[in-house]
């Protein structure tokens, strides 16, 4: 093969024509100024006449670096680039050389990428082909990398300055490319959930960047020199990063939106098919099922807000992670409180409309018998709803508690460990969790107090309908006296009994036990003003006695020591219409915590004026 040199004899009689005029001119001894400007003209004339003969070199050199290039001769690749490199350090034939790779000016490659990542679906491919496409894509990149790196090794004197500079190529243009195809940012407000909606471009988002972020460690293995292959991976997708967690907030809400309009329109479609005999039959009282809460749907909130977290956790490292963490599952406690307060909300209106129909149906005391009759057929029906409500409430209640407990897994779970490593954020979360649960305990414990109304108004109605003035009176033919629990007492805590099955098995723990202990002084408080309406003789004591036995015996299952202790007073009490008159005032001086209650009953006694027990009482009570 011919030598190479760097200057030949024309070359250097070319580049030195002006300093052989100068040394002439010198020769001839002329001193004068002029002769000092033509000696700096002709040095200027030979410094740019060795530029510009270093530049054709330099040129030539590169054509014949292409040439052999092109026939894959290393050899004489090799011998270029060594001469090259004393040309600005070799810059020019690195750059000129990964210029060159076909993947950079081939247009047919560039169109096969886009091919391979997107398939036969387009613009229209889910992050899953996109994900395939990206693994066949980056596969075959990293390959066509590691064989330039055998090249680049073999012929370049640097070679790590050309991976560098060929990896960085690959990373700003053949992969930027290929990203700003499939990764098109959408309004936050435009894309239609039909189209994929905000969650598409997030998916894709993250698949994207997790196979980019994988070639970028295939690429380091393979060798890049001292490029910051991390950090150039990081500034391809700063401009999606900036603005992501406002995309995910915008997409948790996009799909809420979404589930709750589906929500909507599978009750209006099931309430458009009962028709006007359902509604006059009073099916407007009941819930449709996609009415009702449903922990299914509390379940899907938590699926999608699972995801946004994993995306969370992909995309970013500590500290930003876990202030898009927090932004993110506030979304959750937002749709969580939300769902829950208006599914409580809606079943609180079945309760309304029950009580709207109890009071609405109240059966006057001059009326005609037909009028009374269809009255009370009315509040039956009125009862039959309320109850219906009660149920229906209850089992929304269980439901809110059954979803609460999920979102406090999955806290515990997966938002705690990200949380903690970052001062301050795992006690704002929790007071976060804690605000967002409070609003439905608030919706919650107005209903119950509705359910103990509810419950109370038909305790009255059974009272007011099945108690005779005759219950607690001695029989007037002379008929042995009724020790049996009253009609009245006997359907109320059969009623109770139904009714509050629901409840023992929907509320748990402080819940259970306040409301319970609220319902338990609401019927001792609601029996004591009943009987405040009737006298009663030593007979009609001891069926009262038997009454509030039964009574007694029912709340023993609220577990309320508080309400147990109440009817065990108000059992004593009820002596007051069994011992003679002259035995009244030491019974309530040996329980004095009864002497309230039992001064108001001794006057319900049917002898209190026969047997002139105010006087008798006035001459031993102290004012």
């Amino acid at each position: 093969m011919k030598n190479w040199h760097l200057l030949g004899a024309q070359d250097l009689q070319i580049l030195c024509q002006g300093s052989f005029a100068e040394d002439d001119v010198g020769r001839h001894g002329v001193a004068s100024a002029v002769g000092s400007a033509n000696a700096s003209r002709g040095l200027e004339v030979a410094v740019a006449n060795l530029q510009e003969y270093c530049n054709e070199l330099e040129n030539r050199l590169l054509a014949r670096f292409d040439a052999a290039s092109q026939r894959r001769e290393l050899s004489t690749m090799a011998e270029c680039a060594k001469i090259l490199s004393q040309f600005n350090r070799g810059t020019s034939a690195m750059q000129h050389y990964v210029a060159t790779r076909p993947m950079f000016i081939d247009v047919e490659i560039m169109n096969t990428d886009i091919q391979v990542v997107l398939g036969d679906e387009g613009l229209e491919a889910d992050s899953n082909i996109i994900a395939d496409g990206l693994s066949t894509l980056y596969k075959e990149i990293a390959d066509t990398v590691r064989k330039e790196a055998t090249t680049i090794t073999a012929v370049f004197p640097s070679p790590n300055e050309v991976m560098a500079i060929l990896v960085q190529r690959v990373l700003e243009q053949r992969v930027t490319t290929i990203l700003d195809r499939i990764l098109i940012k959408p309004s936050l407000a435009s894309l239609p959930l039909e189209e994929g909606g905000l969650l598409k471009y997030l998916r894709i988002l993250a698949v994207a960047y997790n196979k980019t972020k994988e070639l970028a460690k295939d690429l380091q293995a393979i060798g890049c020199g001292d490029l910051d292959i991390e950090g150039l991976t990081e500034s391809i997708y700063v401009a999606h990063k900036d603005e992501y967690t406002e995309f995910e907030q915008a997409s948790l809400r996009q799909l809420y939106q979404t589930k709750m309009a589906e929500l909507r329109a599978e009750a209006k479609q099931q309430s458009d098919s009962t028709g006007s005999i359902g509604r006059a039959k009073g099916a407007s009282l009941t819930i449709s099922p996609q009415q009702q809460i449903s922990v299914t749907v509390i379940t899907e909130f938590v699926r999608w807000n699972e995801e946004a977290i994993t995306r969370c956790t992909l995309l970013f490292s500590q500290p930003t992670v876990a202030a898009s963490v927090r932004s993110v599952f506030a979304c959750l406690l937002d749709q969580v409180s939300q769902y829950l307060t208006e599914g409580l909300d809606r079943a609180r209106e079945s309760l309304n409309e029950a009580a709207a129909m109890r009071d609405r149906f109240v059966i006057g005391t001059s009326v005609s018998r037909r009028v009374a009759a269809a009255a009370a057929s009315a509040q039956e029906a009125a009862a039959s709803a309320g109850e219906s409500s009660f149920r229906t409430f209850m089992i929304a209640v269980q439901r809110c508690a059954s979803s609460v407990a999920i979102l406090q897994q999955y806290f515990s779970n997966t938002i705690s460990r990200l949380l903690l490593p970052v001062d301050g954020a795992h006690p704002s979360a929790c007071e976060d969790m804690g605000s967002a649960v409070s609003v439905v305990e608030a919706a919650a414990h107005k209903g119950l107090l509705q359910c103990i109304d509810t419950v109370m108004s038909e305790v009255e109605r059974l009272l007011s309908l099945e108690q005779k003035a005759t219950d607690y009176r001695t029989p007037d033919d002379g008929a042995l006296p009724d020790h049996r629990p009253t009609n009245a007492c006997t359907r109320i805590v059969a009623y109770l009994s139904r009714v509050l099955e629901v409840a023992f098995s929907a509320l748990e723990g402080l819940n259970k036990q306040s409301f319970l202990t609220e319902l338990g002084n609401r019927l001792h408080k609601g029996l004591l003003n009943h009987w405040q309406k009737f006298t009663f003789s030593p007979s009609g004591g001891l069926r009262l006695k038997r009454d509030i036995t039964e009574y007694g015996d029912f709340v023993r299952s609220f577990n309320a020591p508080s309400i147990d202790e109440k009817f065990e007073q108000l059992g004593i009490v009820a002596n007051v219409f069994i011992v003679a008159p002259e035995s009244l005032a030491s019974l309530y001086e040996g329980t004095p915590s009864i002497r309230k209650d039992a001064l108001r009953f001794i006057q319900l006694r049917d002898d209190y004026k026969t047997s002139k027990i105010a006087s008798m009482l006035n001459s031993i009570t102290p004012e």
